[in-house]
C-alpha cells in the first residue's frame, strides 16, 4: 500500500476513503464490487486488497433502497419438532445459507405464526413487508395451493419439489424413482430375488416415485417383491415370519429402514450380508452409527440448493420462464448392512 494511504481507524471506513487508498475513482470501487467483469483485473485485483486492507463493509442497506433489492431470500420452513428435528431438511437449511450467501444473499426463515394462521397468510405478509426479493418453498405436494398463491403474487420464488404440469416450473428436485431403481439394482447383484419395500404415504410425491421405481426395477428383473402398506416393526415381523420372506428390504428413508434393525433383531435374525440385508434413503448421520452402518442413498443437497438459488436470482434478472424443472441425480452409499 503506498506511503501516507488511510490506514483503518475506529469507524466506518467509506467508499471515498477506499478509492483514495487504492488510487481509483468511487465509480471503480463500486463497479468491482458489484459488476467486476467492468475493472480490469490488475485494478480489480488493487481494489479488492484496499478493501481488504481497510476492513471497507458495503452499506447493504443502502444499496438496497437505491436498487429495490433486499438482497435476501425468504424459506417456509416446514413444520418440525426441536426436540426431534429433521436431520435431512436441517442438512438443506445449512446448504442453502451456503448457496445464497456465495451469491451475496441472506436467508430470512419464516413460518406461520399468531398473525398469520397459515402458509398462504404468512407469505402475503412477509411479501407485503417487501422483506425478502423471493421465496424458496420445500415439501411441494400435487397441486400445492402455495404454488399457484406466489404465483398469482407474481413473487419470484423457486421449489425443492416437482410443480405441477400447469403450474410455473420452478423447480429442482431428485430422480426419486432412479434413485430407488439403482437400490434394487444393488440388492439384486448381491443375489437377492425376493425384497420387501417399506415406504410412507403416498400421497407424499416423493414418496410414490420411490415406490414406483423400486417395483419397476423389480419386475424389470424378474425379482419377488413386496411393499409394506403401513410400515411397522410390526408388519416387517409378520413378512419375516411368512414363508416367502424377504432377504433384503429397501426403505423409503432411514427412520424406516430402523424399523427393518429391529424387527429382524427381534425375529433372531442378523442385518447384514449374512442376514436380511437393508437399505436406506436420505444418508442421515445416523447411517454410519448403526451397527451394522446403513446403506442409504445421498441427496446432492449442495447441488439442489446451488440450483435453486440461481433459478431464483434468474428471476429476478428477468431471465424466460423455463419449460421444464432441473433434475438431479442421487449417489448410493453402499456400506455393511447389505454390502
Amino acid at each position: 500500500m503506498p506511503e501516507g494511504a488511510h490506514r483503518p481507524r475506529r469507524g466506518a471506513t467509506t467508499i471515498e476513503e477506499v478509492a483514495r487508498a487504492a488510487g481509483v475513482s468511487r465509480q471503480t470501487v463500486s463497479n468491482a464490487l458489484n459488476a467486476p467483469h467492468r475493472v480490469r483485473p490488475e485494478t480489480l485485483e488493487r481494489v479488492t486488497a484496499t478493501i481488504r486492507e481497510l476492513g471497507y463493509q458495503p452499506d447493504q442497506s443502502a444499496r438496497s433502497l437505491r436498487s429495490g433489492a433486499r438482497r435476501t431470500i425468504g424459506y417456509l420452513t416446514p413444520v418440525d419438532d426441536p426436540n426431534d428435528p429433521n436431520p435431512l431438511m436441517a442438512g438443506f437449511l445449512e446448504a442453502l445459507v451456503d448457496a445464497a450467501g456465495e451469491q451475496g444473499r441472506r436467508v430470512l426463515l419464516f413460518r406461520p405464526g399468531r398473525g398469520a394462521p397459515d402458509a398462504l397468510a404468512a407469505i402475503d405478509e412477509l411479501v407485503a413487508a417487501r422483506q425478502v426479493d423471493g421465496l424458496v418453498l420445500a415439501d411441494v405436494l400435487h397441486q400445492d395451493a402455495r404454488i399457484d398463491h406466489v404465483a398469482r403474487l407474481g413473487v419470484p420464488f423457486v421449489a425443492f419439489g416437482r410443480t405441477g404440469p400447469a403450474q410455473p416450473q420452478h423447480w429442482v428436485d431428485i430422480a426419486n424413482d432412479a434413485a430407488m431403481a439403482a437400490v434394487v439394482r444393488h440388492l439384486a447383484a448381491r443375489g437377492h430375488r425376493r425384497i420387501g419395500y417399506l415406504g410412507a404415504s403416498e400421497d407424499l410425491p416423493w414418496m410414490a416415485a420411490r415406490r414406483a421405481g423400486f417395483l419397476a426395477e423389480a419386475r424389470r428383473l424378474g425379482l419377488s417383491a413386496v411393499t409394506v402398506a403401513h410400515p411397522s416393526v410390526t408388519a416387517v415381523r409378520a413378512l419375516l415370519r411368512g414363508p416367502d420372506r424377504p432377504t433384503a428390504f429397501a426403505a423409503g428413508s432411514d427412520l424406516l429402514a430402523l424399523d427393518v434393525y429391529e424387527a429382524v433383531r427381534a425375529e433372531g435374525l442378523e442385518v447384514g450380508p449374512r442376514g436380511i440385508a437393508v437399505t436406506g434413503f436420505h444418508n442421515t448421520p445416523l447411517c454410519r452409527h448403526l451397527h451394522p452402518p446403513l446403506t442409504s442413498v445421498r441427496l446432492p443437497l449442495r447441488a439442489i440448493t446451488g440450483a435453486l438459488v440461481g433459478r431464483l436470482l434468474d428471476q429476478g434478472r428477468g431471465e424466460a420462464a423455463p419449460t421444464a424443472g432441473v433434475e438431479l441425480a442421487a449417489e448410493l452409499v453402499v456400506r455393511g448392512s447389505s454390502g
